[in-house]
């Protein structure tokens, strides 16, 4: 199993475990195919990050990358920016900047 991990991307994980849900299980060409096509800029970093994983199995065990499956991605909490945004009669309403980590780990089709 070889993994990789983008931290304090600077997008929700919520907003990213949505676009992973459609790749997960799947194998790396099939899951890049997928997020290449989808709408929402929150793919692009998910797609970054399997070609990632993608990469250090090629290069460091010597796999190849077309027999590769993607056996679990996640999407953990990062760090939130706390500000406060000015309100109608002198309240203050909060904003919170949410970031995640993305994981990926995959593996070859026989393990």
């Amino acid at each position: 199993k070889v993994r990789a991990v983008s931290k304090d991307v600077g997008i929700s994980p919520l907003k990213v475990r949505m676009v992973m849900d459609f790749v997960r299980g799947k194998r790396v060409n099939e899951a890049l195919t997928i997020l290449k096509f989808m709408p929402t800029p929150t793919a692009k970093a998910v797609a970054k990050t399997v070609k990632s994983a993608a990469a250090n199995a090629e290069n460091n065990y010597q796999m190849v990358p077309a027999d590769l499956k993607i056996v679990s991605i996640l999407a953990e909490k990062g760090h939130v920016v706390k500000r406060f945004r000015p309100q109608a009669r002198g309240r203050a309403a909060p904003i919170l900047r949410r970031s995640c980590h993305i994981h990926v780990v995959v593996a070859g089709e026989e393990a």
